[in-house]
C-alpha cells in the first residue's frame, strides 16, 4: 500500500507539457495486471487509438496525380510555394509556430522529419493526420497537399535557431539543480516516469516553447479531458489529480487517463492508480501545472544555459 503523495512532494515535476508521449499501458478498472497497485483496479492493454477521421466519413484519400508531383518542383517555384504558405499560415500556425519552429506541436523547421522520411508520407499526414496524436488531417482541397508538404520541407531550409548560453553547464543543471531526472526520463536514464521523455526535446519544440515552459508552466497545460478516450498521449494527461477514497485512503499524481466511469494516474513512484469514480468520496484535478517555475530557481544566465542545453536534445546518439 503506497502512502498519499502531497502536492508540494510533486512540485520537482519538469513537464514540458504539452508533450506526446509513446502509447503505454491504458488503465480499464476490472483487468487485472501486475503493474496496478492499491485499492483500484487493475491495469489493462488500452485499444489502439482510432485512425483521425472526420466525424461520420473516412479520411481524404490522395489522388495518383498529388503523389507524383514533384515537391521539389513547387519548392523552386514561388508563386506555388507562396500557395503552401498560405495554407500553412491557415491551418497549421497554431501548433507549429509561423515558421515551423514549433508551438504546441513539433518543430517542422528541421531537414529531417521522423514521421515523413520521404514526400509521399508527408502528403498523407498533412491530409489525413497521424492517428493517436494532436495532428488531425487539413482540411484541404484536391491539389493543395503537395503545395503544404512542399512548404513544409521548405522550412527544413531555415537554419536552426541560435540560442545564447552554454550547454554544457545547462546539461549540469539539467541533473543537479533542476532534477529533470527525477520525474522525466532521457536517453534512458530516469525511473520515475511521470513526466515525458526528453530525449529528443529539441527537435520537437522551439527555444521560446521551452523557455515558456520553464518560467510559465500552466501557460500550456490543458484545463480539460475527452471522456472515455482510450489515447493516453494527448496532452489532457498532464493534469494533476488528487483523489480520496471513501474508506479514507488518499492518492496523487499525474492523470495517465480518464472516462466518465473511471480515473488512472502515475504518482512520483511510477505506480499506476485506476479507480472507479463510484469508489471515490473526493476527486479533484488541478487547473494549473504541477511543474514549478524556474525562474525563481534558474538566475537568468542559468536559464539560458538550460535552454541551451534542451535545444541540443534531438535524439538518441549513437
Amino acid at each position: 500500500m503506497h502512502a498519499f503523495i502531497s502536492p508540494r512532494f510533486l512540485g520537482a515535476l519538469l513537464i514540458l507539457a504539452p508533450i506526446s508521449l509513446p502509447a503505454q499501458d491504458h488503465a480499464a478498472p476490472g483487468a487485472p495486471t501486475a503493474q496496478a497497485k492499491g485499492p483500484g483496479r487493475g491495469m489493462g492493454k488500452a485499444d489502439g487509438p482510432a485512425a483521425a477521421t472526420k466525424k461520420g466519413g473516412r479520411p481524404p484519400a490522395l489522388s495518383e496525380a498529388d503523389l507524383a508531383t514533384d515537391l521539389e518542383t513547387i519548392i523552386a517555384n514561388s508563386s506555388e510555394l507562396a500557395k503552401g504558405r498560405k495554407i500553412f499560415e491557415t491551418q497549421c500556425v497554431t501548433c507549429h509556430g509561423p515558421k515551423g519552429e514549433g508551438e504546441r506541436g513539433p518543430t517542422l523547421a528541421q531537414p529531417n522529419l521522423a514521421r515523413a522520411a520521404d514526400n509521399q508520407t508527408l502528403m498523407q499526414i498533412v491530409t489525413r493526420g497521424i492517428p493517436g496524436t494532436e495532428m488531425v488531417g487539413g482540411r484541404l482541397r484536391p491539389g493543395e497537399a503537395p503545395l503544404l508538404a512542399a512548404y513544409v520541407r521548405s522550412l527544413g531550409r531555415i537554419p536552426i535557431e541560435k540560442v545564447p548560453g552554454d550547454p554544457a553547464k545547462g546539461a549540469d543543471l539539467f541533473k543537479t539543480k533542476g532534477a529533470c531526472l527525477s520525474c522525466h526520463t532521457l536517453e534512458g536514464q530516469g525511473s520515475a516516469a511521470i513526466g515525458p521523455d526528453l530525449t529528443d526535446i529539441g527537435a520537437r519544440r522551439s527555444p521560446a516553447f521551452l523557455r515558456r515552459s520553464l518560467t510559465d508552466p500552466a501557460a500550456d497545460v490543458p484545463q480539460s479531458y475527452q471522456p472515455n478516450r482510450t489515447d493516453i498521449s494527448m496532452p489532457q494527461n498532464f493534469s494533476f489529480i488528487r483523489v480520496k477514497t471513501k474508506d479514507g485512503k488518499e492518492f496523487a499524481g499525474v492523470r495517465v487517463n480518464e472516462s466518465t466511469l473511471s480515473v488512472q494516474f502515475r504518482d512520483m513512484s511510477g505506480a499506476v492508480w485506476s479507480f472507479y469514480k463510484a469508489e471515490l468520496a473526493e476527486f479533484h484535478e488541478g487547473k494549473g501545472s504541477p511543474m514549478p517555475i524556474y525562474a525563481g530557481l534558474f538566475s537568468p544566465a542559468e536559464m539560458d544555459d538550460m535552454i541551451a542545453y534542451l535545444v541540443t536534445l534531438r535524439g538518441k546518439r549513437p
